[in-house]
């Protein structure tokens, strides 16, 4: 009787982990996927624990795929779980040049940074195609009409705007998403990634100000959680 008490009582500990690790911390899954099993962020980013021994983690990538992790040394009991896990996901913190604060919302514009968003919304949407800028589209008949040496200029500069946005945006976006959004374990293809990535291809630098915000935000909870 004793035996399988303790056999429940093993069980229940071994599934509160599994709860806790996919529904807090499902960050450090993902790293560990990345650092231990050598997997992309793609490949990780739904990473969710299927099972855990004494002796390694069994994790399972997005495309299902179960990676054993192992746990050195191995645990003798449930009560060494969390230190060990905090442990492993440090290492695989250091060993992938990540950071230990992992951002989980969007901030959307304000003040000025709205200002600029609206700007560079419109000028997405103006110089889109260059038949804005001539007689019979909206944007003419409403803006454009009495000032026609304006919308030809715009007309003639099209072509050059546009392709420049494309590629000014397009490196800004690479690059948030990958010095930023991957290096704070923000879920790839989640709501809040696209938020970010769609943000700063629409409005540039403004969207790494806002997200270094949060990133100061989240440091400064995580540090007030150890006083």
């Amino acid at each position: 009787m004793a035996e399988k008490s303790s056999k429940s009582t093993d069980e229940a500990a071994k599934q509160r982990i599994i709860t806790h690790m996919n529904n807090d911390h499902q960050d450090s899954l993902i790293r560990y996927l990345q650092y231990y099993a050598q997997l992309s962020s793609y490949f990780a980013r739904g990473a969710h624990l299927a099972d855990i021994s004494f002796n390694d983690l069994t994790i399972l990538s997005s495309n299902g795929t179960p990676h054993a992790i192992p746990i050195k040394p191995a645990m003798t009991s449930w009560s060494e779980a969390r230190p060990r896990v905090v442990a492993m996901d440090g290492e695989a913190v250091a060993g992938l040049g990540a950071s230990d604060i992992t951002v989980k919302k969007y901030k959307p514009p304000y003040g000025f940074m709205a200002v600029n968003f609206v700007a560079c919304a419109l000028s997405w949407i103006s110089f889109c195609r260059r038949a804005n800028f001539e007689p019979g589209s909206i944007f003419y008949d409403v803006l454009l009409k009495n000032i026609p040496s304006f919308a030809n200029f715009c007309r003639t500069i099209q072509p050059v705007v546009l392709g420049v946005m494309v590629v000014v945006h397009t490196a800004e976006t690479m690059w948030i998403a990958k010095s930023r959004l991957e290096r704070h374990t923000v879920r790839m293809f989640s709501q809040v990634w696209w938020m970010w990535i769609l943000s700063c291809y629409v409005e540039g630098v403004g969207s790494m100000i806002r997200f270094d915000e949060c990133v100061r935000e989240e440091k400064a909870k995580k540090d007030g959680m150890k006083h």
